[in-house]
């Protein structure tokens, strides 16, 4: 049986030496930071599950919840609140009141990575983590999966090699058994400000994601 302790790494995971030491230098210069594994934040009974990068370092390494305190963050919830997933106030802090409805959100890579760039040892380090995330959600009927790297992640937590299931903005894949997921490119600032990715490509994501669930 899936426990707390294998869905989330310890605040002093020792796993990546790498990381752990970024997580020590951000916690000299920034000690108010939560500067350490970020856990996932939602209801394990929940439907849908959002698979993201890893922790950004303004945004939830600093404020301990998933997407918070960036702009990553800003649209993902605005989606989120659109769609019904989310409701409360977001005000980019973890004490802000939201409350996430039927969704839950976690990392492939639990810890901040130096320039946002988690290395191939990190994320099987880590992977673990979400196997055991996954297998606990037992009301899971949708993944969505933002950016390459959370993709491959979830695909290997599946079971499922990525030449059989490629990353593609829109990409669906339905499992036999289990959820299907859904594939976007990542929330990021980068992303939309070159318009890779668009407010109304995102909620398109969303959209797909609940029109399932009301079938399902």
């Amino acid at each position: 049986m899936s426990t707390a302790s294998t869905l989330d790494p310890s605040p002093s995971c020792p796993l990546c030496s790498r990381l752990v030491a970024f997580r020590h230098a951000n916690a000299q210069t920034q000690p108010s930071w939560h500067n350490a594994p970020v856990p996932s934040f939602g209801a394990l009974n929940a439907s849908l599950l959002i698979v993201g990068l890893a922790p950004g370092l303004k945004g939830a390494n600093a404020t301990g919840r998933p997407f918070t305190g960036d702009y990553a963050g800003d649209l993902l919830y605005a989606t989120l609140l659109k769609f019904g997933f989310a409701k409360g106030p977001y005000q980019a802090h973890a004490g802000d009141g939201l409350k996430l409805v039927g969704a839950r959100i976690t990392n492939a890579v639990r810890c901040v990575p130096p320039q946002n760039k988690p290395l191939g040892p990190e994320i099987r380090a880590c992977a673990p983590f979400l196997t055991a995330e996954i297998s606990a959600m037992k009301q899971l009927k949708v993944i969505v999966t933002l950016g390459g790297i959370a993709h491959g992640a979830v695909l290997k937590a599946v079971g499922l090699k990525l030449k059989e299931a490629p990353f593609g903005h829109g990409n669906e894949i339905v499992l036999p058994k289990g959820p299907s997921i859904i594939a976007s490119y990542h929330c990021s600032r980068l992303n939309t400000n070159t318009r890779r990715l668009t407010p109304s490509m995102f909620e398109d994501i969303f959209a797909r994601a609940r029109e399932q669930l009301t079938r399902a």
